[in-house]
Parts: C-alpha cells; sequence; structure tokens
C-alpha cells in the first residue's frame, strides 16, 4: 500500500504506518523541525511510537517568545534527546540590521522576508546539508499558502526530501492526539496564541477561525510565509 493511501483515512495507526514507510524509503540521515508548535510535539511521539529516531532541530533566531525557549528544556526531558539548536551567523544578523534597523519586519514584506531568510532560511539549509529527509508539521488547515503542499516534496532550498504527515489532520484531531497522550505544550496557547514564532511578529489570534492570524498581522494572508516552506 502506497503511503498515500495509507494517509488517506488520518487515523493515528495510519499516520505511523506511514512514518515507517518514509523512513524505509529514505535511507540515510532523517531530521525533524520543532518549532514550539503542538504539530511539532504530536509528530515526535508519533514518530517515536513508529520506532523512527530522526534528529530533532529547531532555529534560535534571537527573536522568540521565553515560553518557546523554555519549552526546549522540557521537550528534552519529556522525549528523552537532544536538541540540535541552530543559530543564524551573528554578522549577518549585525549587517541586517545596522543597514535596515532592529525592527526591519514592520517597514515591508520584503524586508521580513530578509529577517526571516537571515534569522532562519539560511540556517537551516546549512543545518539540512547531509540528510535524507525532513519531517514537518506543516498543515493544510494552517494557512492558505499552504492548501497547494503535497505529504511529500522535493525542497530545491536544502536539496532533501520533505514530509508532511500531518498535512490533512485539522486543529482539533492535533489538540485531542496531544491532549489524550498528555504531551507538553507551549503556554502560549492559553493566551490566545494558534500559530507561534517569533515574538515580534506574533500575537494572539485575532480571528479564531485564522489560525495565524496572529502571525505578521499587518500583512496580507497569502504572504505570511517566512520562505522555509514555499513551492518553488
Amino acid at each position: 500500500m502506497s503511503y498515500k493511501a495509507l494517509l488517506s483515512r488520518w487515523r493515528e495507526e495510519e499516520t505511523l504506518s506511514a512514518l515507517r514507510f518514509f523512513s524505509r524509503e529514505f535511507e540515510g540521515r532523517h531530521s525533524l523541525a520543532f518549532s514550539h508548535q503542538a504539530e511539532d510535539v504530536v509528530l515526535l511521539d508519533l514518530l517515536k511510537k513508529a520506532g523512527v529516531t530522526p534528529r530533532v532541530f529547531t532555529i534560535s533566531t534571537g527573536k522568540l517568545f521565553p515560553e518557546s525557549e523554555a519549552m526546549n528544556r522540557e521537550i528534552e526531558e519529556f522525549f528523552g534527546i537532544r536538541l540540535d539548536v541552530i543559530r543564524p551567523e551573528p554578522a549577518e544578523v549585525e549587517r541586517m540590521t545596522e543597514e535596515h534597523g532592529e525592527d526591519l519586519f514592520y517597514k515591508s514584506t520584503e524586508l521580513r522576508k530578509l529577517c526571516c531568510r537571515v534569522r532562519k532560511v539560511v540556517p537551516l539549509n546549512a543545518y539540512l546539508k547531509g540528510f535524507s529527509l525532513w519531517f514537518t508539521g506543516l498543515r493544510k488547515e494552517q494557512s492558505p499558502t499552504r492548501t497547494d503542499l503535497d505529504v511529500l516534496e522535493y525542497d530545491e532550498a536544502s536539496g532533501i526530501y520533505k514530509v508532511s504527515p500531518l498535512l490533512e489532520w485539522t486543529t482539533g484531531q492535533v489538540m485531542e492526539y496531544a491532549e489524550k497522550h498528555r504531551l507538553p505544550h507551549n503556554q502560549l496557547y492559553a493566551k490566545g496564541f494558534l500559530s507561534i514564532g517569533c515574538e515580534p511578529c506574533t500575537r494572539p489570534a485575532s480571528d479564531p477561525a485564522d489560525i495565524r492570524s496572529g502571525r505578521w498581522w499587518w500583512e496580507s494572508p497569502e504572504h505570511k510565509e517566512c520562505g522555509l516552506h514555499l513551492k518553488k
């Protein structure tokens, strides 16, 4: 049975089977992105149940919420792992802020994307070299920019394949799984956040029906990506 058939029903056992399938098909080193959100914790738990042990990484942009930074330690203790913490190049950050200011992201979409690229995209692509597969917690319900994503895609920027096993999961399914299995969660959810990123660019959701309404709230929905998950 193909992974698409396995994931068509989106039940826990089918997702576990799909994770084992991807692990077998892509030999080599696997990685998992941890961005301090519920999807990532659920996916990490599912991978553990499936017997798949990727390297788990997080990007420390220098602009994260204290709640997110604290969650790194909680995740390490809960799952018995060590996170790979990757950071932007200090000289590049300094050059960018000297030229455009510390709060450049509020000035234009182009400068906001520059900040995301320097703080997130460039260090991520450097880290992923040498891996064969990258697991993400992306879901279609998160944003209009993600409705055309596929479960399995080739990421040209990093040069490896990216798989999003929770792509069709709803927010309700994610939260139900997390609560059922008593998984760690970011304390920002209790403060009204539905999507969590860097502190200057994230606030509680203004529209409960729009998960990313609190992300880059001054921009239109079609621009709300940092560059990590855009199709070429």
